[in-house]
């Protein structure tokens, strides 16, 4: 049985340093190409000085997949407003989504194409989290399509379509004319709109 992940993300400055630099190495040179030996060095400190807050790099991966996805979910879930009308809601919660994958890209490069590396307990764990926040999505997918204000041809493909849409955008971002989250989140939220039948 795996920690607890309140313990695995430690909420100290050391152990998030390390989460930092491990999510950089991941993200350039694949968790396969990367050693715990140059994660260290990116913090001038021996290898075994990252054991107190990490048994191995496989665990550092699930901290730092778990800590991105429950970020994710945070965001996603204040973007609702379950008030509001399908469209008002669906625009907020892709900008939002947008925004966090744009902003945080590096970690988020890992947290999505790394995933295949953990233990089949600590990915799901994740795949728990990635669920949860496919769940809110399609709640307002499925809210537009009964009210009549979204035309989609399948509510569950439209979802996944859309969360397809945003959890790309760290594998390019930044590029071209697209340096600001905001301006990416502008975008996603029209193209939302249109995959939806409501631009």
């Amino acid at each position: 049985m795996s920690e607890p992940p309140n313990q695995v993300i430690s909420p100290s400055k050391a152990a998030a340093r390390i989460r930092v630099a491990a999510a950089d190495a991941f993200a350039s040179s694949g968790y396969g190409g990367t050693t715990t030996r140059e994660i260290a060095a990116r913090l001038d400190m021996s290898p075994a000085a990252m054991y107190p807050h990490y048994r191995s790099k496989e665990e550092l991966l699930f901290a730092i997949s778990y800590e991105g996805h429950t970020a994710t979910l945070d965001v996603v879930t204040r973007a609702d407003l379950p008030d509001e009308l399908p469209s008002t809601r669906l625009r907020a919660l892709i900008g939002a989504f947008a925004v966090w994958q744009a902003t945080h890209h590096t970690q988020a490069r890992v947290v999505q194409y790394e995933l295949n590396a953990l233990t089949t307990e600590h990915y799901r764990e994740v795949v728990r989290l990635r669920r949860e926040i496919t769940r809110i999505v399609r709640a307002v997918v499925d809210a537009g399509a009964a009210s009549g204000e979204f035309t989609v041809p399948d509510s569950e493909g439209v979802t996944l379509a859309l969360m397809s849409l945003c959890v790309d955008i760290c594998r390019w971002f930044p590029a071209g004319a697209y340096t600001e989250p905001k301006v990416v989140a502008d975008l996603y939220a029209g193209l939302a709109m249109r995959m939806v039948g409501a631009g």
